[in-house]
């Protein structure tokens, strides 16, 4: 391989993601920067100005002009970090959100009308060599926050949830099947029948493999949204995904309109715990029981969305 090879497939394949004109490829009025610093604003915990200067490598003026626009667009807020006053917090508004909303959507409709020219049988062997490459250009790099992407999930996606779930909790807790029929039943009742305005599922995945999820459903109680099967792989911990993945539930619940959000866990899920008290959850009750074959003590914990929120 040559740098004119690397060169020649960079040509390439800028030009079928429209990167060159990425605006009218998307009918939005913002290019492929923009539209890549306005995701991470929506997936990234790293949320001032030297963060992301540092995790997209932009300069420093580029990147200012870039927010100067989001904040005359109204799609951002900038106000003095609390823990350092030096530094500007960056927030998206609610306007903001529909807009990385709308573009992630456009950008997947996109995507999904250019792997729908790929045969399925064909289909394998391309997300292969997309591994392959990534891989390769990373050997030796251990993995880092913002390579973790937060997405929807796709085909099989809901059913590695029930897998993972039962694997992991059986290998790390002792639960029993009991437990694997458990989240069975709360994802075939997400699959067959949910509000995708009000309820959603988040997947993590690195290096084109998933390694976490969540999902946010509504509660019994008006007005609220319960936070469901938080789940990390063991060889992706230590990279935020868990506070990621919880920070995504908590924007989305208070973003479209749900007052609390509450979720049940067990005294023994003590990683997860420290994730929710960080994320301002406070435990609200909790009752010995019986459940997976285990002696276990749950807990309710709960989140007033109207409040501070962290």
């Amino acid at each position: 391989m040559t740098v004119q090879d690397i060169r020649a497939f960079n040509r390439f394949y800028t030009n079928v993601i429209g990167a060159l004109d990425y605006s009218r490829h998307l009918y939005a009025p913002y290019t492929l920067t923009e539209s890549r610093v306005l995701y991470e604003l929506a997936h990234s915990p790293r949320t001032d100005a030297a963060d992301l200067r540092g995790e997209l490598a932009l300069d420093a003026g580029y990147l200012s002009r870039i927010l100067n626009k989001f904040e005359q667009d109204g799609l951002i807020e900038r106000v003095p970090s609390k823990e350092d006053t030096r530094r500007r917090h960056i927030t998206l508004t609610a306007h903001g959100r529909e807009t990385a909303a709308l573009l992630a959507e456009r950008a997947n409709e996109s995507v999904g009308t250019l792997l729908s020219s790929v045969p399925a049988a064909d289909r394998p062997r391309l997300s292969e060599a997309m591994r392959t490459v990534r891989e390769i250009l990373s050997e030796g790099r251990p993995p880092r926050r913002e390579d973790v992407l937060l997405r929807e999930p796709g085909p099989g996606d809901l059913g590695w949830i029930v897998q993972r779930n039962a694997a992991l909790y059986a290998a790390e807790y002792g639960f029993n099947a009991d437990y694997e029929g458990l989240v069975a039943r709360i994802v075939a009742d997400f699959a067959e029948d949910h509000d995708p305005h009000l309820e959603r599922v988040w997947v993590a995945e690195l290096d084109g493999r998933p390694v976490g999820s969540v999902m946010c459903v509504r509660d019994d109680a008006p007005g609220t949204a319960r936070l469901r099967l938080l789940l990390v792989e063991p060889d992706a911990r230590g990279l935020g995904i868990g506070d990621r993945l919880v920070g995504a539930v908590v924007d989305f619940a208070r973003g479209v309109g749900y007052r609390d959000l509450v979720l049940w866990t067990n005294d023994v899920l003590t990683a997860a715990r420290h994730v929710y008290q960080r994320r301002g959850f406070v435990l609200v009750a909790e009752k010995p029981h019986r459940s997976f074959g285990k002696d276990l003590v749950g807990q309710d914990w709960r989140l007033d969305l109207h409040g501070t929120g962290e």
